[in-house]
């Protein structure tokens, strides 16, 4: 662990807090927002729980979870993508609980918060399994193919995760309509897996037979 880690760290998270707080609680005009302050809890207090622990235990996957720079043209693209779709979701919710637009039950950002926290466990078990994870596509020096545990089911446990994540944050918020709008990630995300797996195949060596043992890439018998 070191102290410009530790820094970098608590800077991007608190940026994350207050970007995600505004983008809710502004459009929705007031702090009385359950639905987004039952959002704000889940994802940060366990995200700030797992960046201490990554800090204690494996500081080079916080390194290279906190690097979001985008080398491939195609992946930068997705990112930009990825960022327009969180913004106009998380303002539309916002502005859907002001105006009361659709309202939904209660009952709705209690199951979504449920999947939300199954999701969570779900990647961090990713992470525990990977050590080689990093938010930007690459291959480092000495990486190897993992093929056990969640990546003997599907190449790409981590984007399911992130699916089930992201497809349950708008109706944690209570928002159908911000739901639609997230609908696009499943088709991002593709995308995203597409270009990756032709950096994996070229570039990681043992990765091309990896294919032909997992053939399913994110969903069990269907993808």
């Amino acid at each position: 662990m070191t102290v410009k880690l530790f820094v970098e760290a608590i800077i991007k998270f608190t940026l994350g807090v207050a970007l995600i707080g505004a983008l809710i609680f502004f459009p929705a005009g007031t702090l009385a927002f359950t639905g987004g302050w039952l959002l704000m809890g889940i994802l940060f207090v366990p995200m700030f729980g797992a960046g201490i622990v990554m800090m204690v235990k494996n500081p080079m996957l916080l390194a290279s979870r906190l690097d979001a720079k985008e080398k491939e043209r195609e992946q930068s693209i997705v990112v930009k993508l990825s960022g327009l779709m969180f913004i106009s979701g998380f303002v539309l919710a916002g502005l859907d609980f002001r105006f009361k637009w659709i309202e939904l039950p209660f009952t709705v950002n209690i199951v979504a918060s449920v999947v939300f926290i199954v999701a969570y466990l779900l990647y961090a078990e990713v992470l525990r399994e990977n050590t080689y994870l990093s938010r930007t596509i690459k291959v480092v020096e000495g990486q190897k193919v993992v093929s056990t545990g969640l990546y003997g089911i599907v190449r790409h446990p981590m984007y399911f995760a992130t699916v089930l994540l992201f497809m349950a944050m708008p109706l944690v918020l209570g928002s159908l309509i911000s739901f639609i709008v997230f609908l696009a990630y499943p088709f991002i995300i593709a995308a995203r897996i597409k270009n990756e797996e032709e950096v994996l195949t070229r570039e990681l060596e043992g990765y091309e037979d990896y294919k032909k043992k997992v053939k399913y890439r994110m969903i069990p018998f269907i993808w």
